[in-house]
């Protein structure tokens, strides 16, 4: 989908579609949080160790992966007023076979569709989010991603709710998923129609819009595995290295959730006032710092203000490199935010278990230091975000209005 240029009096629907945008992204994180929330239950109910699922886990994320780089060029060909509610559609359809599974064989091939389902909603979203953000002229990308995360509060929400009511996981998911259908497709008419993007936009030969891509992607690696590693370790760093409760260690994860979530929500006007550089760097450079605290502090008090900064110097990170991959070519922005969300997913899962070899090697708390190396590096690396004459970095942009 090329970028929708709008002039005075067509507000409304941008208005409209960056609605619709929201709504995508908070039924993307509601879908995959009511899986995440059902995976105990339905754990016991096939009978698999843990083990087994983290086997399993590899096979979701795969789906997810190739959905994704499926999505990318079909969003480019077809525009994302079709393939983000079919993604939508299928992903809350798919929703329900992990909960109908009853043997490994069966739940693998059901995260798999899954996995493939839900790649196709995330990387297409995101791609409708750069042509909403580009039509907008300012950054609006951290507010989409943001209320992913309102999605997976509603899911365990929702989770809690069937839970104490005794319904069954495929129940429960089936329901959610028929939700979510009705709410893909009544949100679609809003999302911006595919046009042809402007001459004066393509790329120049030569320019290095690939390279700066897979740039761009590596990025993302880095700092999506640094989120993997703070999903799945903290607790544990709390309860094993500090001799934290059980109790008291669950904060860890919920201190670095909430950083989050409140970064997202304040990093779209600050990178309006400040460019997207320097949310990249100087959030890298204040995530660097948290985990350093948290791997070298010995105190309980240090480990939550390092989570806290380090989840909120991440906060912003990723939305700025989705966006600039978007906008390096309006035309390709479904395929180059597809390269950029697939790699980035492959660090997100390889993040505990990058942390988790290292463990046979050093301390727990002593293998964040590799995060702060990768934080460094991004901080070090932020430049790629640089576009043009803009030396703030902020993504050149179409205002919303003429």
């Amino acid at each position: 989908m090329g970028n929708v240029r709008y002039g005075v009096g067509m507000d409304r629907p941008l208005r409209a579609a960056r609605a619709a945008t929201y709504v995508y992204f908070v039924l993307c994180g509601t879908l995959l949080g009511t899986w995440v929330v059902q995976i105990p239950a339905i754990e016991e109910r096939v009978g698999i160790s843990h083990a087994t699922l983290g086997g399993l886990l590899v096979v979701l994320g795969l789906g997810t992966f190739v959905g994704m780089q499926v999505a990318g060029p079909l969003t480019d060909r077809l525009g994302a007023r079709i393939v983000v509610p079919a993604g939508g559609v299928l992903c809350g359809a798919a929703l329900v076979l992990p909960g109908l599974a009853h043997d490994p064989w069966t739940l693998g091939g059901a995260l798999l569709v899954f996995g493939l389902c839900n790649g196709c909603l995330d990387v297409s979203m995101n791609a409708h989010a750069v042509h909403v953000e580009k039509a907008y002229g300012r950054p609006v990308m951290s507010g989409f991603h943001a209320t992913f995360s309102v999605g997976g509060v509603l899911a365990a929400l929702a989770g809690a709710g069937t839970a104490a009511a005794g319904l069954h996981p495929a129940a429960a998911m089936a329901a959610t998923g028929a939700v979510g259908i009705v709410i893909a497709l009544m949100a679609a008419r809003a999302l911006l129609p595919a046009a042809a993007p402007a001459p004066a936009e393509a790329p120049a030969e030569g320019s290095g819009t690939t390279g700066r891509v897979w740039l761009l992607a590596a990025l993302a690696l880095m700092v999506m595995l640094c989120e993997g590693a703070a999903n799945d370790w903290s607790a544990l760093h709390l309860r094993d290295v500090l001799g934290a409760s059980a109790g008291t260690a669950a904060f860890a994860y919920g201190t670095f959730a909430a950083a989050m979530t409140v970064g997202r929500l304040l990093t779209d006007r600050l990178a309006t006032r400040f460019g997207s550089l320097a949310i990249l760097r100087h959030g890298a450079v204040m995530a660097a710092a948290g985990i350093t605290l948290v791997a070298l502090g010995p105190w309980l008090w240090a480990a939550f203000t390092g989570w806290a900064l380090f989840g909120l110097g991440l906060s912003g990170c990723v939305p700025q490199l989705f966006s600039a991959a978007g906008h390096a070519d309006p035309a390709a922005a479904g395929a180059n935010v597809s390269r950029v969300a697939g790699l980035g997913y492959l660090g997100m899962l390889a993040g505990p278990a990058v942390i988790g070899w290292l463990t046979h090697l050093l301390a727990l708390n002593h293998t964040f230091l590799l995060l702060t190396l990768l934080c460094a590096t991004t901080a070090v690396a932020a430049g790629v975000l640089r576009t043009g004459p803009d030396r703030a970095g902020r993504p050149e942009m179409v205002s919303g209005t003429h």
